[in-house]
């Protein structure tokens, strides 16, 4: 039995029926992140999670080290095509590789690396609906032991447009067709709530689709798409905009990216460096409310 992804969503229904398949692929790309007393945030693995239970066969995809960028001083930002490729490689995910990815905690970091693999190249991926919570909570399989799969050869063809940089937010801050969109909390968009890396507020002029608003409360799973469509289109961002995305540092854009993709609109492209650079600049501009 091989695997074929129904779509770039999977169900733990469909995961549990094919996680046998021999040219599947599952990843685990769990991260947490800790609010300090600054307004920053710290990061930490996810490896302790994973080696305290996993689903069976997957493989630990570590964003913290193997799959961001070792030289940027900035958290999480994209990696060069070689580096990661060979992190790809090392999992066991080639050219025609289907992969399911998944975390725990946030379900932010699954449509982190799906975002990821399609900014290389690679669409042959689905992140879990409701990740490992909804998995777990429904009593399915688990397993401590590290999975393994074959080294493979990955080819990263980087693509223009699925990550931007701070020049390209400030292009869209002032184009009519476009509109800049907060992923934070409400909270940290009207700048009441933390973290805030270094500067509290928004982008200004920019609008606020919570990374926390495409989901279900109760099972973390993606909601139904005329709800995501709501959800878009009463922020103001209308199926005929081009949207940037930003948060903090492009992890929970990535999921609202995600949702936007679920929607079948225009492609959305997401600040990688995201608060964390634009609110450290000085000459960026940000607002707060009050």
């Amino acid at each position: 039995m091989t695997a074929t992804l129904p779509g770039p969503l999977v169900s733990t229904e469909w995961l549990a029926a094919n996680l046998d398949a021999p040219n599947l692929r599952v990843l685990d790309a769990t991260v947490h992140l800790h609010p300090v007393e600054n307004g920053d945030m710290t990061m930490e693995s996810g490896r302790a999670d994973y080696d305290a239970g996993h689903i069976p066969g997957a493989m630990f995809a570590d964003l913290t080290l193997d799959l961001s960028d070792d030289k940027s001083p900035l958290r999480f930002t994209l990696p060069t095509a070689e580096r990661f490729a060979a992190a790809m490689g090392r999992l066991g995910v080639g050219d025609n590789t289907p992969v399911v990815i998944y975390s725990g905690g946030s379900m932010s970091w699954g449509p982190r690396l799906w975002l990821m693999l399609r900014a290389f190249g690679f669409e042959n991926a689905a992140v879990l609906d409701g990740g490992w919570r909804k998995w777990s909570a429904e009593g399915r399989a688990s397993e401590t032991a590290s999975g393994s799969y074959p080294a493979a050869a990955f080819t990263a063809n980087f693509r223009d447009g699925v990550f931007v940089d701070q020049a390209a937010v400030e292009a869209a801050r002032n184009d009519a067709n476009a509109v800049v969109v907060n992923a934070l909390s409400p909270a940290q968009h009207a700048g009441t709530g933390g973290p805030h890396y270094g500067r509290a507020g928004r982008i200004t002029g920019s609008i606020n689709v919570p990374a926390s608003a495409m989901l279900n409360s109760d099972d973390f799973a993606f909601l139904p798409l005329d709800t995501l469509a709501k959800r878009f289109d009463e922020a103001g961002a209308t199926a005929e905009k081009d949207l940037v995305i930003y948060c903090g540092g492009g992890i929970a854009a990535s999921q609202v990216a995600f949702a936007q993709h679920l929607l079948g609109r225009k492609p959305a492209t997401v600040y990688d460096a995201s608060l964390q650079e634009w609110a450290r600049d000085p000459n960026a501009a940000m607002e707060a409310d009050g």
